[in-house]
């Protein structure tokens, strides 16, 4: 089965379960966040498309029968893959949709919750998960970026730990 950098990443910046438990085997989740925006956050309000994905290393991952690995993930990606999005609202809600908009999608995924950036740490709470992930603007304020190291699986099967940026433009 081939590993899918896209899905880890979207993941990653979607949120891992973070939850303990009290004596009583309550779950302890995170508060949503709340309260007016400070300046650096108003940058984040808007709509933010995913527009790229890279690897430092190229990789095939496409089924087409010719060996062509490349580094950028995003072109090897379908329609349905390539479509997600964030839509950060300045009353700290946020919106996060994946194959809604490309044609038959099978995999749609659509979450809601509350965020808040503080020194390009971008904080997400989504039902009773927190994510916090470090982001960078470009020099103009219209995309923002995030890195993880994955393994990936190619079309042959074999697995490579490559380093994966993912990046949103402003819409």
């Amino acid at each position: 089965m081939k590993r899918n950098a896209f899905i880890i990443g979207m993941l990653v910046m979607m949120g891992g379960i973070i939850s303990s438990c009290n004596s009583d085997n309550d779950v302890d989740c995170p508060e949503d966040f709340t309260g007016e925006l400070a300046t650096e956050e108003e940058l984040l309000v808007g709509t933010w498309v995913l527009s790229a994905i890279t690897a430092d290393e190229e990789i095939d991952l496409t089924d087409d029968d010719v060996d062509n690995p490349s580094t950028d993930f995003f072109a090897q990606y379908s329609a349905c893959q390539r479509d997600a999005s964030y839509t950060f609202n300045s009353d700290r809600t946020y919106e996060y949709e994946q194959g809604q908009n490309a044609t038959d999608c099978q995999n749609k995924a659509a979450l809601e919750g509350t965020w808040r950036l503080a020194s390009a740490n971008l904080s997400l709470v989504s039902g009773c998960s927190l994510q916090n992930t470090d982001i960078e603007f470009n020099v103009n304020g219209t995309e923002f970026s995030f890195t993880n190291d994955f393994e990936v699986r190619d079309v042959d099967g074999a697995v490579s730990a490559v380093e994966i940026t993912f990046t949103y433009s402003l819409e």
